[in-house]
C-alpha cells in the first residue's frame, strides 16, 4: 500500500511538472488546493491506464518496439497519456492534453522526472 502512495505521489509531481513546462498540457482549477486535488486523481487514472492498457498495448505493438529498437515505447507513452486526458475529461476533471506530439514530449517529461522521483521518495520494501 505504501509503494501504491509513493508511485501515486511521484506520477502527480511528474504531471505538475509536465503542466509546468508545456503550454498545451492544461490543469484548470479556481485554487491551489483544487489544482492538487485534481493532480492527484489524474495521477491515480494514469496509474490506472499505466497498469491495465499499457502491457496490453506494448505486447501488440512488440513488432514496432524491437525494430525500432525501443523508440516506439515514445509513441506507447504519448498515447498513454493521451488516453488519460480522454479519460479525465470524461470524469469531469480540469486536465487535458492537445495534440499528439505534445503527449511525445509529456510522456518523456513525466518518464523522467517520475524515474527521478521514485529513485529519491522511500518505497514500501
Amino acid at each position: 500500500m505504501k509503494n501504491f502512495v509513493v508511485k501515486t505521489i511521484a506520477n502527480a509531481g511528474a504531471l505538475a511538472v509536465a503542466v509546468w513546462l508545456l503550454d498545451k498540457i492544461t490543469l484548470t482549477g479556481d485554487s491551489t488546493g483544487k489544482k492538487v486535488g485534481t493532480l492527484i486523481l489524474v495521477a491515480l487514472v494514469f496509474g490506472l491506464v499505466n497498469f491495465v492498457v499499457k502491457p496490453i498495448v506494448k505486447l501488440l505493438s512488440l513488432p514496432l518496439l524491437i525494430l525500432t529498437l525501443g523508440l516506439f515505447t515514445l509513441v506507447v507513452n504519448a498515447l498513454m497519456l493521451l488516453l488519460t486526458s480522454w479519460l479525465a475529461d470524461k470524469l469531469d476533471l480540469s486536465f487535458h492534453v492537445e495534440g499528439f506530439w505534445t503527449a511525445v514530449l509529456g510522456g518523456l517529461i513525466i518518464s523522467i522526472v517520475s524515474w527521478a522521483l521514485n529513485v529519491v521518495l522511500p518505497d514500501g520494501d
